[in-house]
């Protein structure tokens, strides 16, 4: 199953070794789920992942998160977005996991802000907005 990732997921994996967001990672590292990534997406993560204020709350160097992110790169399924889905969500930066999603067909998008997702002035049926606890017991099912 490919999903689209958001941001404060991965910062959430990297933040605790616990929860839903942790598991999810690694499914994916294991290869039993596939993740999609865009340019513009990774350039998020990088964006975030790597502001000093993150580093600290990981309590990693900006190389261990680096590494991370290549690993990232490496693993996941990747897509470029050739024209823009805007569904004006209320923070920009999200539409380009929307735009992922569209161009990889993913069948979701996993998030811990679903509720600026639900909020769009397009409506996508071709994928679910979840967060990663609401993701995994549907995928468990």
């Amino acid at each position: 199953m490919l999903v689209t990732i958001d941001t404060n997921v991965v910062f959430q994996a990297l933040m605790s070794s616990d929860g839903a967001s942790y598991f999810l990672f690694q499914q994916v590292r294991n290869g039993v789920l596939r993740m999609a990534l865009s340019h513009a997406v990774l350039l998020e993560y990088e964006d975030v992942l790597t502001r000093t204020k993150s580093l600290k709350s990981f309590g990693l160097s900006i190389q261990d998160v680096q590494k991370v992110l290549r690993f990232i790169a490496y693993i996941s399924e990747k897509y470029e977005p050739y024209y823009l889905f805007r569904p004006n969500l209320p923070d920009e930066g999200d539409n380009i996991f929307v735009e992922l999603a569209v161009v990889s067909q993913s069948s979701f998008i996993i998030t811990r802000n679903i509720k600026d997702f639900r909020n769009s002035e397009l409506i996508f049926d071709c994928f679910k907005v979840l967060t990663p606890s609401e993701f995994l017991k549907v995928w468990r099912t």
